[in-house]
C-alpha cells in the first residue's frame, strides 16, 4: 500500500465532484469511515483505490500534478482558483 498525505487534496476532488463520502464510499466498495479515515490521513490508500478515486470523480489532473511533484498545497490552490474558493 502507498502512503499519500493529501487528505485534503482527495477530499477537495470529492466535493468537487458533488459526492458524499458515503456515495464515494459506495463506489470505491469502501465503507464512509474508510473514506474519512483517507481524507484525514489516518488511513493509507492503496494504489488502486487512489487510481479509482481520481477517475470516479473525474480529477485524473490531481494525480498526475502529484506524480508530477507538485506538493499538496500546490494542488489545492489550482483546485480553489477552479472553483472559485
Amino acid at each position: 500500500m502507498l502512503q499519500f498525505k493529501f487528505g485534503a487534496v482527495l477530499r477537495a476532488c470529492r466535493e468537487r465532484a458533488g459526492l458524499s463520502q458515503e456515495k464515494l464510499g459506495e463506489l470505491l466498495y469502501h465503507d464512509r469511515s474508510v473514506i474519512s479515515r483517507i481524507e484525514s490521513d489516518k488511513a493509507k490508500i492503496d494504489a488502486q483505490t487512489l487510481f479509482r478515486w481520481t477517475e470516479v470523480t473525474n480529477a485524473k489532473e490531481v494525480l498526475i500534478a502529484y506524480f508530477c511533484g507538485l506538493d499538496g498545497l500546490q494542488i489545492m490552490q489550482n483546485i480553489l482558483a477552479i472553483v472559485g474558493g
